[in-house]
Formats: C-alpha cells, sequence, structure tokens
C-alpha cells in the first residue's frame, strides 16, 4: 500500500482523481490515517457536509495479506452527528480488495454542484468516476443487486442507502461480505451523510490481477499467523462462545449481570432476555436452515456471524448482533427475534446504523408515539426513515435529534451519539469510556465489559468507581492501535488473557513490515492516534465538560443494584493524562 488516492468531487468539469505517495502518512493504516488526515486536513469548524469535509477510507496494515482477521476497514470524517473527529470501521471484503490494490488511501474531498450520483470504480488500472442517476433513491440490497449486473460477483462493493442520500445523521457505508451482501457497516457517527454530500453512491473495487501482499520475511510470518491462530482458538470467548453463538451470547450474561438496559435505560435487566439471547438466535437459525457460524470476510477465524432466515426458510438478513439485537429488542420491549431480524435488515438496506436507530425508536417509544414492545409499529417507524417521511427525517437524524423534537429527557447519548448495550451504572468502566471517547458513546472504543463483567485481562468490580479510569484508559489507547492494524477487535479477548498470542500478533507486524514490534510500539501508536483525535475536538470546541455522561445516569438509580454512575467528573479528567 503505497500511494493514496485523492478524488475532488467539486473539481471544475467533474470529478478529479490524483494519485501520489504516502508523503507524510507514510506508516499510517486504519484508524491512524483516517485521525491524522482528518485531523490535518479537515478545518475543525467545517460543516461536515460541506465541501470542506473529507471521507478518508483507509485498509489497516495487515489488510490485503494472508494474516487471519485481518479484514476490518476505517473509514473517517467530521462526523455530522457528533460534530467531532470520527472513525467507523466494518468487516467484510473491502479492506483486503483495496490493500491488495496498493491504497493506504482512498480520500473524497470537495462536494459537486448539482444533483448528479456517481459511482467510483478501481480496478489495477486505475480509478474511473462517472455519472449513474439510475441508482438514486437505491436501498442498499437492489442496489449491489443492479450493480453486480455491471461488475459481476468477485469484486467488493461499498455502499450507500438510502438514508445516506439524504444525508441523515444516522446512515451508514454498507461493506458486502463474503456472499455480496452489503451486511458490514460503517455504522456510528453519519458517515453514510458525508458519502451522500459528496454525491458518491458506490464504490466498485475489484483487484482481478492482484496478489497477495507479501511480507518482509514469509517464514516468520507464517509461523507467528500459525501461533497466532492457536491463540485464538484455544481462548474460551474467541474459540468457543463468539463460534458457537455469535456476539449475541452477550445478552443473557448481560442481563445477568443487571447492565443490560431495557425500555429506554430505566431498568437492567430484561424479562424477555432469554427469548432473544445468542443461544436462542443460534437454535433457530439452524432449525430453519441457517447458519449460526459464519465470518464475515475471508480468513475470518472467529467466525461470529451468521445468517437468518424467516419462518418459511428464505434469507432473511445477517445474523443479528448483540448491540442490534439489544438496542431494537430490550431497549424497545421487544422480545422477539423475527420482529429484530427485520428492523435488522430495514437497517442494512436503508443504510442507518443498528445502534443510533434501535436507540432512537427507545425514546420516540417515551415520547408517546407507540408504545413499548409494538415491534409492528417499530417497523412502521423505520418504513418511515425508509420513506424520507418529515417523521422518518427526524428519527434518521438520530436520538439527540429525535428526544428533543419530542421532548424527552431520558435522552442516552454522549456528543450525540447514542450509548450501546451496557448500562454505565452497573458496568462502571463502560460509562468511562462512553463519556471520555473522542468519537462520542462507543462501547468499542474501550471495551471495559471485559474486565468489569467476563474477567478477561483481569477484574475491575463494575459496581465501585476504583481502577475503571485507568481500566477505560489502557482499553482505549489498545483499541486506538488494533484499529489501525485491520485486525478485528475481538482478538482482544485473546491477546489480554495470553501473552503468547499477544507475542504471536507482534510477531506478525514485525515480519510482515521487517522491524521488530514491541509492545511499547502498540502503545504510543494508540497514544498517538488518540492524541490527534482529542487535538481535531478540541479545536472543533469540545471541552472537558463533554466528556460526560447524561445526568439522569448520575441521578437514578437502576435495578437490580440500585446505584447510580459513581466516577466523578474530575477523575474523568485524567482518562488522558498520560
Amino acid at each position: 500500500m503505497d500511494k493514496i488516492a485523492r478524488i475532488d468531487m467539486g473539481a471544475a468539469g467533474g470529478p478529479k482523481i490524483t494519485v501520489g505517495p504516502l508523503g507524510d502518512y507514510v506508516g499510517l493504516a486504519g484508524r491512524a490515517m483516517t485521525s491524522f488526515v482528518i485531523s490535518k486536513e479537515v478545518h475543525p469548524l467545517a460543516h461536515p457536509l460541506g465541501a470542506e469535509n473529507k471521507l478518508v477510507i483507509a485498509p489497516g496494515m495487515l489488510s490485503g495479506s494472508s494474516g487471519s482477521m485481518t479484514g476490518r476497514i476505517s473509514v473517517g470524517c467530521k462526523s455530522p452527528l457528533t460534530g467531532g473527529i470520527k472513525e467507523s470501521n466494518a468487516g467484510g471484503q473491502a479492506s483486503q480488495v483495496m490493500a491488495r490494490l496498493g491504497y493506504a488511501a482512498i480520500i473524497l474531498e470537495g462536494k459537486p454542484q448539482g444533483d448528479d450520483l456517481y459511482k467510483i470504480y478501481i480496478n489495477k488500472d486505475g480509478i474511473k468516476v462517472s455519472v449513474d442517476n439510475s441508482l438514486k433513491t437505491l436501498d442498499n440490497y437492489p442496489l449491489i443487486e443492479k450493480l453486480r449486473q455491471e461488475y459481476g460477483d468477485k469484486v467488493a462493493y461499498m455502499s450507500i442507502g438510502s438514508a445516506g442520500e439524504r444525508k441523515l445523521l444516522a446512515s451508514s457505508i454498507a461493506c458486502t461480505d463474503s456472499e455480496l451482501r452489503p451486511t458490514r457497516h460503517c455504522g456510528r457517527g453519519g458517515s453514510g451523510a458525508v458519502m451522500g454530500a459528496k454525491g458518491v453512491k458506490a464504490i466498485i473495487l475489484d483487484d482481478a490481477g492482484m496478489t497477495m501482499r507479501p511480507p518482509k520475511d514469509a517464514e516468520k510470518f507464517r509461523d507467528a499467523n500459525r501461533r497466532f491462530v492457536e491463540g485464538l482458538r484455544k481462548h474460551p470467548v474467541t474459540g468457543q462462545g463468539l463460534p458457537a453463538y455469535g456476539t449475541n451470547v452477550l445478552t443473557n450474561i448481560i442481563n445477568e449481570a443487571g447492565g443490560y438496559p431495557s425500555y429506554n435505560f430505566k431498568n437492567g435487566q430484561f424479562a424477555g432476555a432469554a427469548k432473544i439471547s445468542g443461544e436462542t438466535e443460534a437454535d433457530l437459525e439452524v432449525k430453519r436452515g441457517g447458519i449460526a457460524t459464519h465470518g464475515c470476510h475471508r480468513g475470518c477465524v472467529i467466525q461470529c456471524s451468521g445468517v437468518y432466515h424467516d419462518k418459511d426458510g428464505h434469507y432473511l438478513t445477517k445474523q443479528p448482533e448483540y448491540e442490534t439485537v439489544w438496542a431494537h429488542g430490550a431497549h424497545c420491549g421487544i422480545d422477539d427475534l423475527d420482529t429484530i431480524a427485520r428492523l435488522d435488515f430495514m437497517d442494512d438496506n436503508i443504510g442507518v446504523d443498528t445502534i443510533e436507530m434501535g436507540v432512537t425508536l427507545g425514546i420516540a417509544m417515551d415520547a408517546g408515539i407507540i408504545k413499548f414492545g409494538d415491534g409492528a409499529g417499530a417497523i412502521k417507524m423505520l418504513e418511515e426513515v425508509g420513506r424520507g417521511t418529515p417523521l422518518g427525517r427526524v428519527l434518521g437524524s438520530g436520538a439527540a435529534i429525535t428526544g428533543k423534537v419530542f421532548g424527552v429527557e431520558r435522552v442516552p447519548v454522549v456528543k450525540d451519539q447514542a450509548l450501546p448495550a451496557y448500562d454505565p451504572r452497573a458496568i462502571q468502566g463502560i460509562g468511562v469510556t462512553y463519556a471520555t471517547s473522542t468519537q462520542g458513546a462507543d462501547h468499542t472504543a474501550g471495551y471495559a465489559v471485559t474486565a468489569n463483567v467476563l474477567k478477561v485481562g483481569g477484574y475491575v468490580d463494575p459496581l465501585k468507581p476504583a481502577g475503571q479510569v485507568e481500566l477505560s484508559r489502557n482499553l482505549q489507547i489498545a483499541t486506538a492501535a488494533v484499529d489501525s492494524t485491520g485486525m478485528c477487535l475481538f482478538i482482544a479477548f485473546a491477546i489480554l488473557d495470553q501473552a503468547d498470542t499477544f507475542q504471536a500478533l507482534l510477531d506478525m507486524l514485525g515480519a510482515f513490515f521487517g522491524i521488530t514490534m514491541t509492545g511499547d510500539d502498540v502503545v504510543a501508536l494508540g497514544k498517538k492516534v488518540l492524541s490527534a483525535e482529542r487535538d481535531f475536538n478540541a479545536r472543533a470546541g469540545f471541552t472537558k465538560h463533554h466528556d460526560r455522561l447524561p445526568r439522569f445516569f448520575y441521578n437514578e438509580p437502576i435495578a437490580p443494584h440500585n446505584l447510580t454512575f459513581m466516577v466523578k467528573d474530575e477523575e474523568l479528567d485524567q482518562v488522558f493524562n498520560w
């Protein structure tokens, strides 16, 4: 990956393509690449949907190689949802294909005049940008089906649905999986709206004629990869729980821990949790002829995804993941997997973040638009988003705006991004991450559930404030580095518990680039990324007062533990002091 492609969508006479060397960005990939480009090149006060913003797409350090678990792609921009810096990543095939084509980043710049819609085709011969207004208003599934007729099945697609075209703040960018279904999404922060503002409907990545990226030391790389895979397979989470039941294996665990928010964060447990758990979901998938264990991209050995069929045995959606099941399930008081799966398909098709959308629907229920537990009503509300009606545009703008429009007091957001599926009153460490992350409320930014609940990488009592700041700090640093490698974040379970698996990862990186990698190097990279992100946010107007949870978490105890969030503000202000 020795080049960066810049596509100026607002150039006189039509989009202008420039391909050049890495320059100041040598050695960067994934989240490190997207965050450094945004921090350096985007004015912090730029309008997120304006010409000054940029959309940066970057594969990871090891993407395009034969390394396992290396297929994550990062997308970065100034977020239209939070107003701060954003990196959102996804699995699927796009990262591997883009890396094999040699691009360390593709940067969409400027903003076109008029209302033409563009597609971008990239192969070994270069980049072609063309107008294709026949794609207008298509959602992701029919869009990909139409593009397949032209470009075939041996490519990877990135696309936006109607939500991205309408520049809705909850909109996502879809990446196709191994079966060319648009099921893997850069979901958080509204990156789909930025792609829509650039006038780009789809990016087609074709690596025909290209080969795997070769490591500097092939023998050492193969050996390190073998040891790494062995470590993943012997860990109980990555080798057993996730492959058997997917990410939704967490539903019963977090519900038992009292940190499974229901009815818009009014309770820490949900009576219907067993009906929508990973165990129930996997059993139903197999009975209907679906798949309970499936990889989202080639080279995945954890295989935490699946395929969900409807009652008639027909494909409905990918296996709904833990966050999706919670957001559309317990948060909304819905305990029917078929309804949740239908909502998941609609999210992917329309092109909206499942967390943001599910939390938004729960807020609408709290406002009395429909009752909690009304699955049919939730589907109708999501249909409004797909049609772009006035109500749909409000809902598609996310939880914070929906809460303001309907006068709801309990709005679970930080920096205007919806909280995921862990209540910070019962899992105090994740509350620190929600509050202080550069990305807005984001469990993946520093997944303190590892030590708070799962006892991975040690144990910090989830019901007490002691030790939570240090836990979140260390995990945020590590995550920023992992997000730069192209590795799936789920490798963290094994590398936190198994020193030899962490060493195998370091050896993979070292053998690939012909260097020696240490744990200190990983920490240094994570700190560099976070520092660049915090610098951008500070220049955009964010202060320590934005690193806070909504007040109801401090004032309303939640059952069953009847606690509030107890980490003090002055402690939160120490997270990034290193």
